[in-house]
């Protein structure tokens, strides 16, 4: 039990973000030149095949929808947090990713997204039938 105890304190102290209710975390809004549409380029490692896509969608007030697809498509909504200055995605699922910016890139869940002006058709079927919480614009 000491074990235990010792391991929840260190990876406490490590920074390491946990969440234990997806309803308790602060949404942060979005920061400047975050909101809008991100999507993969080119194969990515994380994606289960060459021809997957990853579309991420961020609205000004820090909700967003992680969709990604290639035989069929997953979405799953979640809000932007800060914590001790590192920007993360949260999913519904309690899922947790950071983001880190460059231009027109994100780093996000071991891939890199570029902006892209509007979202796949599946991804806005997707969006069209189960809205965020704020809109994009």
């Amino acid at each position: 039990m000491k074990k235990v105890a010792g391991l929840v304190a260190l990876l406490a102290l490590s920074g390491c973000v946990q969440v234990d209710d997806y309803r308790e975390v602060v949404k942060a809004p979005a920061p400047a030149g975050f909101a809008g549409y991100w999507q993969s380029e080119g194969p990515q490692s994380e994606m289960v095949s060459p021809e997957a896509i990853a579309t991420l969608v961020v609205t000004p007030q820090g909700d967003t929808l992680d969709c990604r697809q290639w035989q069929r498509v997953i979405a799953v909504p979640g809000r932007l947090t800060l914590r001790s200055g590192t920007l993360y995605n949260v999913t519904n699922k309690r899922e947790i990713y950071d983001i880190e910016r460059e231009g027109d890139r994100l780093e996000y869940a071991g891939m890199t997204l570029k902006r892209v002006d509007r979202l796949t058709q599946e991804c806005a079927d997707y969006l069209d039938k189960h809205p965020l919480d704020s809109d994009i614009k």
